[in-house]
């Protein structure tokens, strides 16, 4: 399965080595930008108001084993967790294939 996680920056690392510790080691990591619910935030600056639309976020993308989804998700979940608006989101999504460019090795 692959899961896609978006999360706030500054919790990159705590989330990064939450999931290091758990044994999930291959992964590949974002900078990008979006909104969600909330639809961005309105800010001050120099006495007037601005809307920032998109907001700065991280991006973890793991391919794991069926049975070790949830193991993942609950660590991701743990080490994200503000508990403000903003915190994230986390997609799961089957993987039918995956081939090893450096040796064409396939794996289904």
């Amino acid at each position: 399965m692959k899961v896609e996680t978006v999360i706030r920056p500054e919790r990159l690392e705590l989330v990064k080595k939450a999931i290091e510790d758990r044994g999930f080691v291959a992964m590949t990591i974002s900078e990008v930008v979006g909104r969600g619910e909330q639809r961005g935030i309105k800010l001050q600056f120099r006495g007037k108001s601005m809307d920032v639309d998109l907001l700065p976020k991280a991006k973890i993308e793991l391919v794991v084993e069926d049975e070790r989804v949830d193991s993942l998700i609950d660590t991701i979940c743990v080490a994200a967790r503000t508990g403000k608006f903003g915190d994230g989101r986390i997609f799961v999504s089957p993987v039918a294939t995956s081939i090893k460019v450096r040796t064409g090795e396939m794996q289904s």
